[in-house]
């Protein structure tokens, strides 16, 4: 899905948002990065616990969205949270090659290890010297909805030494069933955080049951006592920027 802006409108962005431009060589494009930097980083000296996410259009900005902001910067406001955001432009027509790990024969795409390369090797360096973060996995989390879910997940797998927190909303695990299931049976360990979310009509009734097979598989990796992860169905929830706004508190607040 190609996202739009909203002309005429004005900014809803916080104050503590900004944004910058950072070349990519893993893309071979420069992407836009939004920061949200929690109360009181400009008088304090310590160090935060960093999110990034996926689609940043739609996470702080009703000017930039497609249908309605998450309100990440609102709320985190509210509960006074001591975390930095990074949000991620998507890439427009390149959306979903970027946050797609296998190429699907109808949509093409597969493109997530390039777009997390960017992540691991050159955003979160960026970040880390430019700001005070917390740098290892424990304090280093990400978050998406949709596709960016699957990327999300897929992020765990892949980096674990680097991701170890993951909020995995209405994941797109229909988008390279076979791959996903072949990459899970070659992974013999799994200890990352997960969130896990989704709605009872999204509109397809698999995205459940991916979601549950997913979950038991990371199940089968943790001892009991080890259980790191969350599930929840919202009841009416649909595939859309207002289950995951309202969901985003929670997911926080579980998370961290």
């Amino acid at each position: 899905m190609i996202q739009s802006f909203t002309f005429g409108q004005e900014s809803t962005a916080g104050k503590n948002v900004s944004t910058f431009s950072i070349a990519s060589p893993e893309l071979k494009t420069t992407k836009k990065i939004w920061v949200y930097l929690p109360k009181g980083y400009e008088t304090s000296a310590q160090k935060y616990p960093v999110i990034y996410m996926h689609d940043a259009q739609n996470l702080f900005d009703s000017q930039t969205s497609y249908v309605g902001e998450w309100n990440v910067d609102e709320t985190l406001d509210s509960l006074n949270a001591k975390v930095i955001v990074i949000g991620i432009e998507h890439g427009g027509e390149k959306r979903i090659d970027e946050l797609t790990p296998f190429k699907h024969e109808k949509y093409g795409g597969g493109q997530a290890n390039a777009y997390l390369d960017f992540i691991v090797n050159s955003l979160k360096p960026k970040i880390d010297a430019t700001y005070r973060t917390k740098t290892n996995a424990k304090n280093t989390a990400m978050i998406g909805s949709s596709l960016g879910g699957l990327v999300s997940f897929y992020a765990a797998v892949k980096y674990p030494e680097v991701f170890g927190k993951i909020g995995c909303f209405s994941p797109a695990f229909w988008f390279g069933r076979k791959e996903m299931n072949e990459l899970l049976n070659q992974t013999e360990k799994f200890d990352t955080k997960v969130y896990f979310l989704c709605g009872d009509n999204e509109g397809d009734a698999d995205v459940i049951t991916d979601l549950e097979k997913i979950e038991y598989w990371v199940n089968t990796k943790r001892c009991e006592c080890k259980k790191k992860n969350k599930k929840v169905i919202v009841k009416g929830g649909q595939h859309n920027e207002k289950l995951w706004r309202e969901s985003f508190k929670k997911a926080y607040l579980w998370l961290f």
